[in-house]
């Protein structure tokens, strides 16, 4: 489950040209705007990730400036309100996440330590968009447990990745804009699921759509699960413009021995499923890269649709069955989204 809201210590504060009352400062590999000495390097904070979805309370009173209630449904199918947590822009910086101190959260102990989750304590929860109307249908149960969930960390929550795999040859992959979706097949048994639930056999959801147009019931070999990205219209807005929804894979796990597959037997397996996978921007990347580097080589169009920006890229160590990775959002494509 991601961390939304850590006790995180304040690594820099910068300050920025032309403001008179904030100041950037920098939380693990995030940047954020701050009010002008409220923060000195060292001092501990709440920090509180982009997607969160904040509790309608005193502390979090001043969101109602620029912000509206959002509704979410949260794991257990609950429905919740908050004020969504952006990236914006202020003075010409990026803004990713907000930091507060301690001090103004009386149920939070001063002694807490570095990285703790207080995310529960606080109320904060993930922002999930509304289901589009074509994933629907009705749930079997959660994602069955022998397969793992899809969610990569954020490279500024893995700054220590940089250093511990440097010069390590990664694969990139394009980071797609979409809905995670997962095809198995165990104890010969066929399933289709979401980001978290699996989904009964119907005609009208989506991924039993793509299974039979593929015909994945019968071609899908025993003991493995597919997963990847389903894309396009009606989907999550359709950001690439895409003509025709479809399905990207991104992962092969072999469920039986509890691994993943490496880069070119996944290549072959998804061939001989004819399915897609998601566009592979390089397979020889040697990681020597700060995270402000990675950063910058995201914001670049995509190779699926040319004419528009990619969300975003996935670094995989290449030699590795296990899953050692990270995503690099770009901040150019969650600005011009409003994301």
């Amino acid at each position: 489950m991601r961390r939304l809201a850590t006790i995180q210590i304040i690594n820099n504060v910068t300050p920025i040209e032309g403001a008179d009352n904030i100041e950037m400062v920098c939380i693990k590999g995030w940047k954020c705007v701050v009010r002008k000495n409220e923060f000195k390097v060292g001092d501990k904070c709440i920090y509180h990730e982009i997607d969160s979805l904040l509790p309608n309370v005193e502390q979090y009173s001043f969101m109602n400036k620029g912000s509206t209630l959002k509704k979410s449904i949260i794991d257990n199918g609950r429905e919740v309100e908050g004020y969504r947590l952006k990236t914006i822009k202020l003075k010409g910086q990026i803004s990713q996440g907000l930091a507060l101190p301690l001090s103004i959260f009386p149920e939070i102990n001063k002694d807490i330590k570095i990285n703790t989750d207080v995310s529960e304590i606080l109320n904060i929860y993930k922002y999930n968009p509304p289901l589009d109307a074509n994933i629907s249908g009705d749930v079997k149960g959660r994602i069955p447990g022998f397969i793992p969930i899809t969610d990569e960390e954020r490279i500024q929550n893995c700054i220590p990745l940089l250093e511990l795999y440097k010069n390590n040859r990664f694969y990139i992959t394009e980071k797609i804009d979409g809905t995670s979706s997962t095809f198995y097949k165990y104890d010969n048994a066929f399933g289709v699921c979401g980001h978290n639930y699996e989904f009964k056999e119907s005609n009208k959801n989506i991924f039993w759509i793509l299974a039979k147009k593929y015909d994945l019931s019968n071609k899908f070999p025993n003991g493995y699960a597919i997963q990847g990205e389903t894309s396009g219209p009606g989907i999550q807005k359709n950001r690439l413009k895409l003509k025709d929804v479809d399905f990207f894979s991104f992962y092969v796990f072999d469920i039986l021995n509890s691994k993943y597959l490496l880069l070119d037997e996944m290549i072959e397996f998804v061939k001989n499923l004819g399915l897609k996978m998601v566009p592979i921007i390089n397979d020889n990347f040697i990681l020597n890269h700060s995270c402000d580097e990675l950063l910058s080589l995201a914001n670049t169009k995509s190779k699926l649709s040319p004419n528009y920006f990619q969300e975003g890229m996935v670094f995989r160590l290449y030699y590795n069955n296990d899953k050692i990775s990270f995503k690099v959002i770009s901040n150019d494509y969650l600005i011009q989204h409003g994301l």
